[in-house]
């Protein structure tokens, strides 16, 4: 049935029913920066008259517009370069090159200075004369004078806006943390299970959420604003003091009767009330870039849910829409059309219901398409970690090889030498190093290469005293006459200390960029597609009537063993390289991936295991499915209890019987 109004009906795409959801999410976040603005707006008032202090329509509705727009810009430019998943470059460096040729980069600088600098004009303007921040002063008569104090904190402003924008780009603050629709444990309440978990996608959870940030938020502020007060000092005063006082006279000559010479004044303008002021500015622009930022990374990442429905509900062909989402070639739509279809196996049996009905669509059964999709998508995994191990593993080098390798194209030029007078059964050459070389080429300053190696007493002499002054030196400055020790060692040293970190190729790293792909990779997308294959396999038990689902059982149980085989293998054997000077071989999106793939088999396996031969798994599959899953583990820690009850009993019929009852307790849940 669903399927015949399908095929006369337009299929939605699923980008018309997300888009909408983001907007309101956008407008959310633009509310709280309006209250924000406002706020400002009011501890900038002069209170001279209570009413035009805080009426909208006043002056406070004013610079409530425009200390909005200066944080709408940078939600603005989040709309622009928000992205799914962490980035997956192998270094701090490797990131920095990344981010060098990229022109978000660029981007993101200016909007944040733009963002700044009108921030700090509409700040000065709020002044009143008394403050004397203005740009041009008067001393005598028409002298007309440029005042420094108003051009340092116009700096001052502009100088913040460039380090939040370079630290937005060190921090990733254009990453969404997408959520993952966990069943709920195996053990909960019926009704939990029933109960959709819409908290997170409720207006009020996320204020709260928000409001329990706030704190985190005033003292990062105050941090920031101290750290970049004293930066900016020291920057204005020794490095562009001078550039900025041309650059200013140069714009204010033309329309103001300034002196012709570009001389800066004799005092710094550090005065402690501008300094104050400074600090004053700085609080504000960065309360409202903070917190918009994190207003926009809660509001824009809620469940993909509308009135406590899937997003999809509305359209006359839901399974149609879903379909265009899981098919979506943007990360972004292909993560939330993931996140809804997990929620949908989890949450909603009517659409459950809608899916096992729907056999007669275009291109197979919509379950078949579903199975599909989300099997290719973990087997993404599968493909890379092989790529890894057949290409990108590093390895280590045979000796013979090399030794051959090297040989190969010096054939030609040893058969034209001549033969030396030398012994033919020597020692295997060893690996010469920097201090045996150059003593090898003071051997051979004096004599003719095509000569027998013999030297005249006199140059004999010359080049042993060489070689002895070079030994010398050698142990005088470095302690060591180990040459190739050394570099090792100032190289391991440097990776170590500070300098060294955006060199570090840290096994966390090394690991997410082979499980979740380059240049970004979303965690959830993979977790996601385990639930809801998990989800819609065991709920279809009672509620597929036709039953398509259980051909692909056991395929299904099988792809998710050999992936859970597969990561576990991968994460033993992954070499750690030797600028990870912490070795940590921890991963938190490897146990978030091994998680939710256990989690899916352990459901499947639990659910189907009364059916097994009937699915078609063999007692083999269904072994090493358990193993996979942690079932194993939990027989294991059965036995062990057993043991310790027998330890405890005390002989005697009772307490044979008593062990016998345990035995077979655990005989019916291994079968079970």
């Amino acid at each position: 049935m669903a399927a015949a109004t399908a095929a006369k009906v337009r299929v939605l795409p699923y980008k018309d029913f997300l888009q909408p959801a983001l907007q309101r999410r956008f407008a959310t976040s633009g509310l709280v920066i309006l209250v924000v603005a406002y706020l400002e707006a009011l501890l900038l008032a002069s209170w001279d008259s209570f009413l035009w202090a805080w009426f909208p329509l006043g002056p406070a509705g004013i610079r409530t517009f425009f200390f909005f727009l200066c944080g709408v810009l940078i939600i603005t430019l989040r709309i622009a370069q928000h992205h799914p998943g962490v980035r997956t470059t192998s270094s701090p460096f490797a990131t920095f090159l990344d981010s060098l040729r990229s022109f978000n980069t660029l981007e993101t600088i200016l909007t944040y200075a733009f963002s700044a600098w009108a921030f700090s004009q509409v700040y000065l303007w709020c002044l009143s004369e008394d403050a004397g921040l203005e740009y041009i002063s008067y001393y005598h008569a028409d002298r007309a004078r440029l005042n420094e104090k108003a051009v340092f904190l116009t700096t001052h402003c502009v100088l913040v806006g460039v380090w939040h924008g370079l630290r937005h780009l060190f921090s990733d603050v254009d990453r969404l943390h997408y959520g993952i629709a966990k069943p709920p444990p195996r053990d909960a309440d019926k009704m939990a299970d029933k109960k959709a978990n819409t908290d997170d996608g409720d207006f009020n959870t996320q204020l709260q959420k928000l409001a329990q940030k706030l704190p985190e938020v005033v003292v990062f502020t105050l941090t920031q604003a101290l750290t970049s007060t004293t930066a900016t000092m020291i920057t204005y005063s020794v490095f562009l003091r001078g550039f900025v006082w041309r650059f200013t006279m140069s714009l204010f000559r033309p329309v103001y009767n300034l002196p012709k010479t570009n001389m800066t004044p004799m005092t710094l303008p550090f005065s402690l009330t501008i300094i104050l002021r400074c600090l004053w500015t700085s609080v504000l622009l960065t309360f409202v870039w903070t917190l918009g930022n994190e207003a926009f990374s809660l509001f824009m990442v809620k469940n993909p849910l509308k009135n406590n429905k899937p997003l999809t509900s509305e359209s006359r062909d839901p399974n149609g829409s879903l379909l265009n989402g899981l098919k979506a070639k943007k990360l972004s739509i292909q993560c939330f059309a993931m996140w809804e279809l997990a929620y949908i196996a989890r949450d909603f049996p009517d659409r459950r219901k809608a899916i096992y009905e729907d056999i007669d669509r275009k291109n197979g059964p919509m379950w078949s398409q579903i199975y599909k999709i989300c099997i290719d998508v973990l087997k993404q995994i599968e493909t890379r970690i092989d790529n890894y191990e057949k290409y990108g593993k590093p390895t280590v080098p045979d000796p013979a090889l090399d030794l051959d390798r090297n040989r190969a194209p010096e054939k030609k030029r040893l058969t034209e030498t001549v033969p030396r007078d030398e012994e033919v059964f020597q020692p295997s050459p060893q690996r010469r190093g920097y201090r045996e070389a150059i003593e090898r080429t003071v051997g051979k300053i004096a004599t003719d290469p095509g000569q027998p190696s013999q030297l005249s007493p006199r140059a004999r002499k010359i080049t042993e005293f060489a070689k002895e002054e070079l030994i010398k030196a050698q142990k005088q400055a470095t302690g060591t006459d180990d040459t190739e020790g050394l570099a090792k060692d100032f190289a391991t040293k440097f990776v170590e200390s500070p300098f060294g970190w955006p060199f570090r190729q840290t096994y966390r790293r090394g690991v997410a960029k082979v499980l979740l792909g380059e240049p970004f990779g979303e965690v959830s997308l993979y977790a996601n597609a385990a639930f809801a294959l998990s989800g819609l396999a065991v709920r279809s038990l009672q509620e597929d009537k036709y039953g398509y689902v259980q051909r692909d059982v056991a395929g299904l149980v099988r792809t998710l063993t050999g992936l859970v085989r597969k990561v576990e293998g991968f994460r033993e054997g992954v070499v750690v390289s030797w600028t990870d000077v912490e070795g940590r071989r921890e991963s938190r999106e490897v146990e978030e991936i091994l998680e939710g793939l256990r989690w899916s088999l352990r459901g499947v396996v639990d659910g189907f295991g009364d059916y097994a031969r009937d699915v078609g798994l063999s007692l083999g599959d269904l072994r090493l499915a358990k193993e996979a899953a942690g079932v194993k583990k939990a027989v294991r820690e059965e036995e062990k209890e057993v043991k310790g009850r027998r330890l405890r009993l005390a002989g005697g019929e009772t307490a044979a019987a008593g062990v016998k009852m345990t035995e077979e307790e655990v005989m019916g849940r291994r079968l079970r």
